[in-house]
């Protein structure tokens, strides 16, 4: 490991551990994601609780709440207070139009999210983060964790001289890419949006790396072969950098809250032949600034 890498990961690693009055929060790892109990979203939640559970959000960006028993009104209860609820787009062809229904069965040929992505960011907002609540899950030892990486570190470990390349670029986001072999409805609108490459969180500041295999095609300040090389790299870095990610092994009732602004995620399909259940509700977000 390079000492610029050893030095962002020692940053990160060593900060100082936030203290909780109403929550307990354990890490995943030092890096990313974090378990929270003490917290009924059956429930109404006191406003102190939900500040903590904010902030908890700001630090590990994974939150992870276990033995929830909610409805859909629950979810959408919990969603809506980090902000408006994001309808489902191309939308349902029946139910709650911001409610998107989990179906794996062994019909399937492959699961959705299937590989590193971040949700929608072809849109020219894309979603401040998704909570996804599993209902019933393959049995146990037979997979279906999802993984997700720390886009933030991914970028503070570039070398200065590769950030200084990034910094200025831009890069196209297209809908198109990430719906290859799939038949969208007749009236669905692709998505196209250009997104600065290096990002910065609007919460925090704190810059990211914003380009991903699913939708990120080209950065068009470099020539083709230029852009390829350099985004194969960059994709290259999520896939084979496990210091950056956390694994989440589900449980029925078990209801994960990610910001997709700042991580990526990886559904794994392995649990063939056995079915999965949830619904996943996402939150609106706003542009994406450099």
């Amino acid at each position: 490991m390079e000492s610029y890498e050893r030095a962002a990961l020692e940053a990160v690693t060593t900060r100082p551990v936030r203290p909780y009055r109403t929550l307990t929060v354990e890490r995943i790892t030092p890096v990313l994601g974090a378990e929270v109990s003490g917290v009924d979203l059956s429930r109404e939640i006191p406003a102190e609780q939900l500040e903590e559970i904010r902030a908890a959000f700001r630090d590990h960006r994974v939150l992870v709440f276990r033995d929830q028993t909610i409805t859909a009104e629950h979810h959408q209860r919990f969603a809506a207070a980090f902000g408006e609820l994001r309808p489902v787009n191309p939308p349902p062809p029946e139910g709650d139009p911001h409610v998107l229904e989990i179906r794996t069965t062994p019909a399937a040929a492959d699961v959705a999210g299937n590989g590193w992505h971040a949700d929608g960011t072809a849109d020219a907002e894309p979603s401040l983060g998704s909570m996804l609540y599993i209902t019933e899950i393959p049995e146990p030892g037979c997979g279906g964790d999802t993984l997700f990486a720390d886009m933030h570190l991914a970028y503070e470990m570039l070398s200065p001289a590769m950030r200084a390349l990034l910094d200025p670029l831009t890069a196209i986001h297209d809908g198109a890419q990430a719906l290859a072999g799939y038949t969208p409805p007749a009236d669905y609108v692709i998505p196209r949006s250009e997104h600065p490459v290096v990002a910065r969180h609007p919460e925090t500041d704190r810059r990211l790396l914003y380009v991903n295999k699913a939708y990120t095609s080209r950065i068009p300040q470099l020539s083709a072969d230029e852009s390829r090389a350099v985004l194969d790299v960059l994709f290259d870095i999520v896939a084979r950098r496990p210091v950056l990610h956390c694994r989440v092994r589900w449980t029925p009732g078990t209801l994960v809250f990610w910001d997709n602004r700042c991580v990526q995620h990886h559904a794994t399909y392995d649990y063939y032949p056995y079915t999965r259940y949830g619904r996943r509700v996402a939150i609106n977000g706003g542009p994406v600034k450099g």
